[in-house]
Parts: C-alpha cells; structure tokens; sequence
C-alpha cells in the first residue's frame, strides 16, 4: 500500500473513532513524519478533500452496482433508488461525514460533496413538479437514514427499514 493511501486509511480510521484531524495527527497515524504527510498533501484541505474523494469512491461503487447500466443512462427514479438502498443497508460510520470534519474547510469539502453526489441527485427541471417531489422525498429519505446510520443517531431498526423501503417503492410508483 503506497503512503498516499496508508494517510487516507489512517485518517479515516481516525475519523471513525471520532478524533479530529490534522497534518501531525495523520502523520503519525500513518507512521510518517509530518513533512512525509505534506508530500502527499501539502494542506489539509488537500488531505480532506481527498478524504471525501476516497469516500464517495466507496459510495459510488455501491451505488453503481445497483444501477443496470451506466450512471448517465439512469432515470432519475433509478438513481434515487440505488441511493435509497446504499442508505438502508446501513453501512454509514462517522466518516461518511467527512465533509463537516473541520468547520474552517465544510464549505469547501461540503462543495467537493454536492459536485460528485450532483449526478446522483440530480432531477431534470422539465419534470412535472408532482414527480420532482416525488423523487426528492425519495432522495431526503435516503439522506435521513444515512445521517442516522453515521451519526448513530437513533438508527431504524430492520422492520423500519424494509417499511421505508416499500414506501419509497409507492412514492417512485411507476417512474423507476
């Protein structure tokens, strides 16, 4: 495993047990010395933001897996849905909010977040208004069990889950 990567890990790992991050601390995490870190990642803005690039990596594969084709050629409906699953299968953890890690950098992680996750929310403006909030309840659902699941914020339990499963199913109707 490359330096790079052993920095990414570390610093997620570190994310997940809920410490802070910086340069030094992800340094010695991952065995290095502070400047050997800014090798890598001069900031740490660039240390964060390719923490978010490395966790949406993540998500998109799942997301993708769930799509029966490519991402570009998904209805909406079917995004939203691949979106909806990744959440409910309950793999959040605190890094999966990387993005307000530090308060200095949420602007800038937060919008690194929207420009990679945009093509999964995304909805046409043509739509009529009924199916673009259709969608997007479908898409604020989903973004409620994700922060449940990675803040352990009181999470569904799997009888609520398959519950929001079959709602969304009757909200996407026929769209998916």
């Amino acid at each position: 495993m490359s330096s790079r990567e052993q920095i990414i890990d570390g610093a997620l790992a570190m994310l997940r047990a809920s410490e802070s991050v910086s340069l030094e601390s992800a340094a010695k995490r991952a065995g290095l010395t502070k400047p050997g870190l800014m090798y890598h990642f001069p900031t740490k803005e660039a240390l964060m933001l390719a923490l978010v690039d490395r966790v949406i990596d993540g998500w998109e594969r799942r997301l993708e897996d769930a799509l029966d084709g490519p991402l570009d050629q998904a209805a909406p409906a079917a995004r939203l849905a691949a979106y909806l699953e990744w959440a409910l299968a309950g793999e959040a953890d605190w890094s999966d909010l990387v993005m307000f890690a530090d308060p200095r950098l949420c602007e800038e992680l937060t919008a690194r977040w929207i420009a990679r996750m945009k093509p999964w929310f995304d909805v046409p403006e043509d739509l009529p208004a009924t199916e673009r909030a259709r969608l997007a309840a479908v898409r604020f659902m989903a973004d409620g069990v994700w922060f449940a699941d990675a803040m352990a914020a009181v999470p569904p339990d799997d009888d609520t889950r398959a519950g929001l499963r079959a709602l969304a199913a009757e909200v996407l109707g026929a769209e998916r």
